[in-house]
């Protein structure tokens, strides 16, 4: 049942409307309707129904109404007695009034954290067919509520405009728009801050100084005051010509998590002015820099380098995101365009234009004092001044939320369980692959999908078709890491691959890879650092093992594997029986590499004919128990 007021009464039960007959019949409906889930008095429902003359018993008048109302309802069990009154037991999903208020206030919270805002708000905005309560007597109560309504439809209308101004979109006809509202609300600032703003994005500046000298002897005149603070600064920029710009695409879905990341990262560029995200590949760096450049004030540009297909194209497409042209050097054509304002750059996917994007950072930071640049890659930039900013997989609650989200997104009614968070920490807590997860529930059911997660690659695909192809599928994603590999590491990559738990220093020494190898693997953040032991992530581990598989050296990296703890058991033995040493002798540095988890898995790791010495592989496995109490 769906019961709507934002216009004439409307009642539809399975998308067929449903007659209400009678105008104290329809008006007790729609007083209910507005307060759904909440019990209404008894002296509130009689006047709306009797607004004039109360009847002498309206406890039982009332009574009699309400009975003839359910009667006429498709769901009679929605209407109840309760102590206070009545009660209408319908939620937002069941009341246009209801769902309006949810969707702008989810529109409020996406234009603050960069999500679809103006689409939330267009959506709450198409919820109206008409006046509120417009077939209903006028009782005070709905005079009250309209007006009420009437302010958060115009205040969801600016916050749309707004929306669309902030996201870059370009809809030509909001000047007419606008200049409609101001007419119907002259007095109203906020109107006249989003025309001049959009008149000054347009090129209009003399239209737009016309237009606020207008609205100021109009407030001379009616009031005899000043426009407000906010609208005198807009009008001091268009003067100096330094208004903020911001270019960014609309987010079409919401920002989940990374409110900490967020906080932090936007203290950095406040004291800092270089920072670079660094994480792998589908971790989410762009979306926490574009959130990050959202929250910080002056003007704001996003520069998509994923697309730059050879080093010389970063300082074209940073002049393209700022609307620069013209000939003669581009570097010093980017610095007239910044350098007057307090600006902050988001160079997104760095990673194969690295030394490139380093060189235009570096020159542009260097020349423009008020400029600072947020960037984003796999590995940092590498140069002065730089901060670091390691962005790891979301948490398990900010995954699960992300989960419920966008399979909700794909499969509407979908309600999580606790396997929803196994999944996440299968997928690492990365948030591509989880919606990829999520978005597979469109053609397959939850218990299906928890089935083939073990073939990770296999089943997440079919991202975006907007996106890049490297961007569509999981495995694209981890492929397009190893091709900006050296061909040193990327074989390192793979023979640690074996490592399924991680590993020490001394354990990667042992598979002969040097330590210059694994750090700049780290670097790369195909491997991370945690305490003394190095770890990589189940994804990037298993696309390791797929590759050897695929070149034939899968046996060979766990013979490799099997070795070192061999060595590493032989080396641990003469100890073993040293005065004081028990079983849970855990010395160093034998043990640097191993552990219980490792130890468990050395024998799934050994291809057929690997294992010899079996007393000593004994041995290693002891040592890896707990210390002895005697």
């Amino acid at each position: 049942m769906w019961i709507g007021v934002l216009g004439p009464l409307q009642v539809l039960s399975g998308g067929e409307p449903v007659e209400i007959g009678g105008l104290r019949l329809r008006a007790l409906l729609a007083r209910l309707a507005v307060d759904a889930g909440r019990a209404v008095s008894v002296e509130s429902l009689t006047e709306v129904v009797w607004p004039e003359s109360t009847p002498e018993n309206p406890a039982h008048a009332l009574q009699s109404l309400i009975a003839r109302l359910r009667r006429a309802l498709p769901d009679r069990s929605a209407l109840r007695s309760v102590s206070m009154g009545y009660l209408l037991e319908l939620g937002p999903a069941q009341v246009d009034v209801l769902r309006f208020e949810e969707l702008i206030a989810e529109g409020r919270r996406a234009l603050r954290d960069r999500g679809p805002a103006a689409e939330l708000l267009g959506a709450a905005l198409e919820l109206w067919r008409g006046d509120p309560f417009s077939d209903v007597p006028a009782a005070p109560y709905a005079a009250a509520e309209s007006v009420r309504l009437g302010e958060l439809r115009l205040s969801a209308v600016e916050a749309r405009i707004d929306a669309e101004l902030t996201s870059g979109a370009h809809r030509p006809e909001v000047v007419a728009e606008l200049e409609v509202l101001i007419a119907a609300h002259p007095l109203r600032e906020r109107l006249r801050v989003l025309l001049l703003t959009e008149l000054d994005r347009q090129g209009r500046q003399a239209e737009a100084l016309a237009a606020y000298e207008a609205y100021r002897a109009l407030l001379a005149d009616e009031l005899g005051s000043d426009p407000g603070a906010e609208l005198r600064e807009l009008h001091l920029g268009l003067l100096r010509g330094e208004l903020p710009r911001r270019a960014f695409p609309a987010e079409l879905t919401s920002f989940v998590g990374r409110d900490e990341e967020c906080s932090a990262v936007a203290e950095h560029l406040r004291q800092d002015r270089l920072v670079t995200l660094v994480g792998p590949g589908a971790v989410g760096k762009t979306r926490l820099a574009t959130a990050v450049a959202a929250r910080l004030p002056g003007s704001a540009w996003l520069v998509e380098l994923d697309q730059a297909a050879d080093p010389a194209d970063v300082p074209h497409a940073i002049a393209a995101a700022l609307g620069v042209r013209g000939t003669g050097d581009i570097v010093s054509r980017l610095v007239e365009a910044v350098a007057g304002t307090e600006s902050v750059l988001v160079l997104d996917n760095c990673e194969h234009v690295i030394d490139s994007a380093a060189e235009v950072a570096h020159e542009l930071l260097r020349r423009c004092p008020r400029l600072r640049v947020l960037a984003t890659s796999r590995e940092p930039l590498g140069i002065t001044g730089e901060v670091r900013f390691p962005v790891h997989p979301l948490d398990q609650a900010a995954a699960v939320r992300l989960f419920t989200d966008r399979a909700r997104a794909a499969s509407p009614g979908f309600a999580a369980t606790g396997e929803v968070a196994e999944i996440c920490g299968q997928l690492d807590g990365l948030p591509l692959a989880i919606e990829l997860a999520a978005a597979r529930l469109r053609t397959m059911s939850f218990a299906h999908l928890v089935a083939r997660l073990a073939d990770r690659f296999r089943l997440l695909t079919g991202g975006s078709r907007t996106a890049l192809p490297r961007h569509r599928t999981l495995r694209a994603v981890v492929a397009w890491s190893w091709e900006l590999l050296t061909d040193v590491e990327r074989d390192a990559l793979e023979r640690l691959s074996v490592f399924s738990g991680g590993f020490a220093p001394d354990g990667a020494e042992r598979a002969g890879i040097v330590r210059e190898t694994v750090d700049s693997l780290v670097d790369k953040s195909l491997l991370q650092l945690s305490g003394e032991r190095y770890r990589m992530l189940d994804t990037i581990r298993e696309y390791g093992i797929e590759r050897l598989r695929e070149t034939g050296q899968l046996d060979s990296a766990r013979e490799r594997h099997v070795a070192c703890f061999l060595a590493l058991a032989e080396q641990a033995e003469p100890h073993l029986r040293e005065p004081g040493r028990c079983a849970g002798w855990n010395g160093s540095p034998p043990t640097a590499t191993t552990s219980p988890r490792r130890s468990a898995s050395l024998p799934a790791a050994a291809p057929p004919g690997s294992v010899r010495c079996s007393g000593t592989s004994g041995s290693s496995a002891v040592i890896t128990s707990k210390p002895c109490s005697g």
